[in-house]
């Protein structure tokens, strides 16, 4: 109360000095002190300033100021965390001021499911990213705007293709042969993670710049209201909207993007290749010179190109008539640095959300569309590339197969053996679609009128995809040669995604008993639906595949929430889900996934009252079940298929040739993968929370796995069945650490910084103990021969282990071939003699962004690093001898073979597993903003920025491959990730 009758005298002296005298314009010095209103304490480092001016200074450590300035302006107090304050100066004076803590930040809110809760008050480990926050850059896919911002979630595209798509891990995977992917929810609506065919990545159709916010829901406390799906965790995208009282608002981004490839795998150039074939000619008579050419062909350089791209967003948003609107019109042309690869995309956005009766009913409502246009590259042709011969040229001089050049036999016939001309590849090819789709919902919040402590929502929403795309390669290639090899392929797909949900929210303040209740109950009905066809021809114009493929699945929802707040100290959320769904048994359709979660606001207690320095400090535990639907098998597991044999597989009896109906094998008790997750987290700010963060210790536990599995002989239609037998386990650790070190008038400076570590094991893999299993085979792998395996998933181990030999090395560390360490000491090196490796998971992995802001320069980057995994180069598995041996045709080979000196194929040594460890700077972005530039001319409020950035910057790392990020740990050819400059502008009025 002292502070408001100060600021009272205030306020009426300086309005008594504003009406009884006239105001000059004279130097006048203010100084004073600026405190907390509720401490009393002084605030250090609070801006002091003429507003519209950049004339100003900072409080000192004991919130003291001194301030020149003319005589009439108007002086701003601000401070992070706190309302802006305004003062009218007229004379020199002593100009104490009491700051206001800000309301709204203490009322801040995140998203979670069906609803939101005050940061303050949430008990789960949840963690949001707004778009003020977003990675800069060339962001063609939204998963880009978040990557190595938040703790516990690993994110790494599959290559640099224009909208390649990405493996998105929270927290490990939690299964080993179902769908790893989190649940990703829009506005509200649950989508389908698979993809349409035609487009590679679910989230590519979404525009970046609609983004307002990414919610990552990480524990089953939180995760938990989504039930059977959330297993994975579950990622909220909220897209922008319009506001109540805005102003018109205007804005308008466009970039120009130059795309190159950043270096080359390193193969033997022409000279080289014939100074090898040359020397091996001499030791063995198999290798011909005779099929070099006089060339110095550089094939990588003929497959890759410098790519220009460009990408125009325009979105309007305001108010008409009280009614908050907004809309967007979105393009972006992306060629990709692969030959013959790109993207297309447009998209357009509307949404409205105003609130009527008396701000009793709110209702949102949009309408999101897509259209892009893909022209994928044949991705094998990076492989030819590495193997075609350097001495050979593009172009021959025949005209037959194109007129590219080809391997023949000696009779004048193509070589089937020998590599595919990598240009060739790429030009008599193309693979184009055509992909739309829709997204339209609506939502109604309706407070009663008679019961204004009751909420209830109703939502209803519509996810539409069709797709349109066909693979022609001409008929003069050389690889068309058979009537199993198809020259035309057309083919089609509508997806569609219902959504009806309804729930009840009781929100109610019980001052009697310092308690808060909020309640919530509802009702959720999905429906999924797939149609899809091929059709495809060969060269002879004979029909090889004509098939269609219509599908669907249900679930049906009944959810609640209840958060319960004593004191605003102690805190407390349950809930619990029951979903059925329509892709398992009538016997085993139901799954029931509760959690529950505690919280200690340590603040608030009143042994924290002389701790000045700590401005939030809060414990959270928690604990609950989740599931997992998305099982990788189609939407009917539970039941016997039996599928027409191809031509291929026809019975002969006599002449004729009989289409057999072959049964496949299934598991009617096929049911849920589940996972239960506990965790303890702290949540803490010190200095104002200038410095902030999370602390999260984390244990999964997945029950019930799915694995494919040996079965007796006559038990089943096969021999190997997908059933439920297996246990996972993954512990982990997360830091995340906001700090704002430096906060002036004319220059501040934000960081942020998460740590994760996570490590699984694999529990269990059969309903019996096998001490002769090894493990389920996977991790494919090129070499000699197909169906080649390098990884297992086996008990004790983490998911994807290499397992492999020893190699034993000479005494100058040269590998020796063929000879590896009898690990069991049995006198024979054989399969029991190899080893369990690391797996391709790193130990930890980090994220570091800095945003630097000097008046109106701003400049910023962000890194991410991972320590420790392992990569399988089979990238230099081709470097080796015996490729030189072939009939009638030569392969050039990594230089890998300069060192090695492998004959013939090692595939299974570890001599090719290399440490996985990177530091990689993603992007670095310098901006200048030009503020208010029409105001004093038109009376138009224009702000531009000007901004450029470099991606993918540069790469730290013992991995001698061209990229250390490669998926599953197994670098097989990867498209290339670019190094992108980016040049933009955004302009708002």
């Amino acid at each position: 109360m002292k502070i408001i009758r100060k600021n009272l005298k205030i306020s009426l002296m300086i309005l008594g000095l504003i009406i009884s005298q006239i105001s000059f314009a004279q130097v006048v010095s203010i100084s004073g002190k600026v405190t907390d209103q509720e401490t009393g304490e002084g605030l250090p480092g609070v801006t002091v300033l003429v507003k519209g001016t950049t004339n100003g200074t900072i409080t000192n450590f004991d919130g003291d100021y001194t301030l020149s300035v003319d005589q009439g302006v108007t002086v701003q107090f601000s401070y992070i965390g706190y309302e802006t304050t305004e003062f009218v100066v007229s004379s020199a004076q002593t100009l104490d001021v009491a700051l206001r803590l800000d309301t709204e930040q203490l009322e801040e809110v995140v998203v979670i499911g069906y609803g939101q809760v005050r940061k303050e008050d949430a008990t789960g480990a949840v963690a949001s990213v707004s778009s003020s926050d977003f990675n800069q850059g060339a962001t063609s896919s939204p998963q880009d705007l978040i990557q190595g911002k938040v703790a516990g979630v690993f994110i790494q595209s599959e290559g640099g293709a224009p909208g390649s798509s990405a493996k998105i891990r929270i927290r490990g995977g939690s299964s080993m042969s179902a769908s790893n992917d989190p649940l990703i929810v829009i506005d509200g609506m649950p989508i389908d993670n698979r993809t349409i065919d035609g487009m590679s990545n679910v989230l590519t159709s979404i525009n970046p710049n609609d983004i307002a916010s990414f919610t990552v829901l990480k524990d089953a406390s939180s995760t938990a209201i989504y039930g059977s799906r959330a297993s994975n965790g579950v990622i909220l995208i909220t897209t922008k909207e319009g506001k109540q009282n805005q102003d018109f608002r205007v804005e308008l981004q466009s970039k120009m993007t130059v795309s190159e490839i950043k270096e080359y795998i390193d193969v033997l150039d022409a000279d080289q290749f014939r100074a090898l074939v040359n020397q091996r000619a001499e030791l063995n008579s198999s290798v011909n010179p005779a099929l070099m050419g006089n060339a110095n062909t550089n094939w990588q350089d003929e497959i890759f190109q410098t790519a220009i791209g460009h990408e125009h967003n325009l979105s309007v948003s305001g108010a008409l008539d009280k009614i908050p609107f907004r809309a967007s019109l979105g393009y972006t042309d992306q060629f990709g640095i692969l030959r013959t690869s790109s993207m297309d995309r447009k998209t357009a956005t509307f949404k409205v959300n105003p609130s009527l009766l008396d701000d009793h009913l709110k209702i949102t409502a949009g309408i999101k569309y897509m259209n892009i246009g893909n022209r994928f590259a044949d991705k094998g042709a990076i492989g030819s590339a590495l193997r075609f011969d350097p001495t050979k040229p593009v172009f021959n001089n025949t005209g037959i197969y194109g007129g590219y050049t080809t391997w023949l036999m000696s009779d004048g016939s193509r070589n089937v053996n020998g590599t595919r001309n990598p240009v060739a590849q790429l030009q008599q090819k193309r693979d184009e679609s055509d992909v739309n789709r829709y997204i339209v919902d609506a939502q109604a919040n309706y407070k009663l009128h008679f019961f204004p402590d009751i909420t209830a929502t109703l939502k209803v929403g519509l996810d539409e995809s069709d797709s349109d795309g066909f693979v022609n390669t001409d008929r003069s290639a050389s690889w068309v040669r058979t009537a199993l090899s198809g020259v035309e392929r057309d083919y089609t797909q509508k997806r569609r995604n219902k959504l009806f949900n309804f729930y009840v929210n009781y929100k109610k303040d019980l001052p009697g008993i310092a308690s808060k209740v909020d309640a919530m109950a509802g009702y959720e009905w999905q429906h999924f639906w797939s149609n899809a066809s091929a059709y495809e021809i060969d060269r002879f114009s004979d029909v090889v595949e004509d098939s269609k493929d219509e599908t669907e699945n249900y679930l049906v929802s009944f959810f609640g929430r209840a958060n319960y707040s004593y004191k605003d100290k102690y805190l407390l959320t349950a809930t619990m889900r029951a979903d059925g769904s329509s892709r398992f048994h009538k016997d085993n359709r139901w799954g029931y996934y509760p959690s529950t979660a505690l919280g200690w606001r340590i603040i608030q207690e009143p042994f924290m009252e002389n701790l000045n320095a700590v401005s939030n400090l809060k414990l959270r535990l928690g604990y609950g079940l989740t599931g997992q639907q998305e099982l990788n098998t189609g939407d009917y597991p539970y039941l016997g298929v039996y599928r027409l044999s191809d031509s291929r597989t026809q019975y002969k009896l006599g002449d004729q040739y009989y289409t057999l109906i072959r049964p496949d094998g299934y598991d009617q008790s096929l049911e849920w993968e589940k996972t239960t997750t506990y965790n303890v987290g702290v949540d803490f700010g010190f200095f104002d929370n200038r410095l902030s963060g999370t602390v999260d210790f984390y244990k999964r536990d997945t029950k019930d796995l799915l694995n494919t599995i040996p079965v007796p002989a006559g038990t089943n239609f096969t021999d190997r069945l997908l059933t439920n037998v297996g246990d996972l386990e993954n512990i982990g650790f997360e830091l995340s650490v906001n700090a704002i070190p430096v906060s002036t008038k004319d220059l501040s400076w934000e960081l942020s910084f998460n740590l994760t570590h996570n490590q699984n094991k694999v529990t269990r893999l059969t309903n019996y103990d096998d001490p002769d299993y090894k493990g389920v085979d996977t991790g494919n792998i090129s070499g000699v021969g197909v169906g080649n395996t390098i990884q297992k998933h086996a008990v004790g181990h983490p998911l994807n282990t290499f397992y492999v030999y020893e190699q034993v090395y000479d005494a100058n560390g040269k590998p020796i071939e063929g000879l590896y360490v009898d690990r069991n000491n049995d006198g024979t090196v054989n399969e029991n003699d190899k080893y369990y490796a690391e797996s391709p998971t790193p130990d930890v992995f980090m994220g570091l962004s800095s945003t630097l802001y000097y008046k109106d320069f701003d400049f910023g980057f962000n890194a991410r690093a991972a320590i420790g995994g392992q990569i399988y180069n089979n990238v230099i598995i081709g470097a080796r001898y015996q490729e030189l041996t072939v009939n009638e045709y030569l392969t050039n080979m990594p230089s890998e073979i300069n060192n090695s000196k492998f004959a013939t194929a090692q595939q299974y040594s570890d001599y090719f597993l290399e440490d996985a460890s990177y530091l990689r700077l993603d992007n670095v972005t310098l901006g200048y903003n030009f503020q208010k530039l029409l105001k004093k001319s038109v009376g138009i409020d224009l702000n531009l920025r000007l901004y450029s950035s470099v991606q993918n910057v540069f790469v730290i790392t013992d991995y001698s491959g061209l990229d250390p990020e490669v998926n599953e740990g197994i670098d097989n050819d990867i498209y290339p990730r670019p190094r992108v400059y980016l040049f933009g502008l955004s302009a708002s009025f």
